[in-house]
């Protein structure tokens, strides 16, 4: 009677689990499905008001006419390249400092982590104004490796806290046993601690990767040249541009903004899935 009692409320729970889980999916996925539905209609049926997800004449002019646009990809290469700069910059800023987190008993350490957490709090909002004074007096406005360093101390706080949840999951038996062995404390961070944490830093990678991508705020204030944009700020342009259908156009180019990030997660996801299950387990 007990293990039956058991078994119904687990199943219970997972009723509940699900609907949650559908309840975000609809949040989320809906808006998207509508984004690509009207990245498939022409002129006249963007503004017909109805609620049917599905064209009636689906074309694939809107994409024609953003794939043709000489700047859009220029927008895509620069969002590769802060992407990249933010991800493999936070990565090789917070792994070291993780590292310090999870090994090293120092005096400060807890309110130096909360200090770390605190950051990751601010709105890059916040910083929008000052970051755009206090680059225009270095004169390095509209420079995408200088909005790269930003990007990285943006990253950076999460990174860490990640990294060091990898890190406390390896045994410190192992580092202790190369500084036995005369290593020095880099050395046994780079020879033991970073190869076996490979699966964690390439999950950390992947996911400040598709942050950096979708950044938004940053870009906006600090990048005002068209040839600098990154995709995020640059497919605003095409509200501007295109004076028939721009929604349509804007709906396609955004639905093409998505993909790079959706591939990349789809290619890596086995590393991310499998680098957070061995975290928990470890835990």
């Amino acid at each position: 009677m007990r293990a039956r009692s058991i078994d119904r409320q687990a199943r219970i729970d997972d009723a509940f689990t699900y609907a949650g889980l559908a309840l975000v999916l609809a949040f989320f996925g809906l808006p998207l499905l509508w984004l690509i539905s009207l990245s498939f209609r022409d002129a006249a049926e963007v503004l017909v008001s109805t609620i049917n997800p599905i064209p009636d004449n689906p074309t694939l002019d809107n994409y024609k006419e953003v794939l043709s646009s000489a700047q859009f990809p220029r927008f895509l290469l620069n969002s590769a390249v802060l992407s990249a700069i933010g991800a493999f910059g936070a990565l090789a800023v917070a792994a070291p400092a993780a590292y310090a987190f999870s090994r090293i008993d120092f005096r400060g350490r807890r309110a130096l982590m909360l200090a770390v957490l605190a950051l990751q709090m601010i709105s890059p909002l916040v910083l929008a104004f000052p970051l755009y004074r206090y680059f225009a007096s270095l004169g390095i406005l509209n420079s995408l490796p200088a909005t790269g360093l930003v990007y990285i101390a943006i990253l950076m706080p999460l990174a860490t806290w990640m990294l060091k949840g990898f890190f406390d999951g390896i045994p410190k038996e192992l580092d202790e046993a190369a500084l036995i062995d005369g290593a020095s404390r880099a050395r046994a961070f780079l020879s033991v601690v970073l190869p076996i944490a490979r699966s964690g830093l390439t999950a950390v990678f992947v996911i400040m990767a598709l942050l950096a991508w979708a950044e938004f705020v940053i870009p906006y204030i600090l990048l005002t040249g068209p040839s600098q944009l990154p995709i995020s700020v640059g497919i605003l342009n095409f509200q501007g541009t295109y004076a028939t259908n721009a929604t349509g156009i804007l709906a396609a180019g955004s639905v093409i903004a998505v993909l790079p990030a959706v591939l990349l997660f789809v290619v890596l996801q086995r590393f991310i899935v499998g680098a957070f299950i061995a975290g928990a387990l470890k835990g």
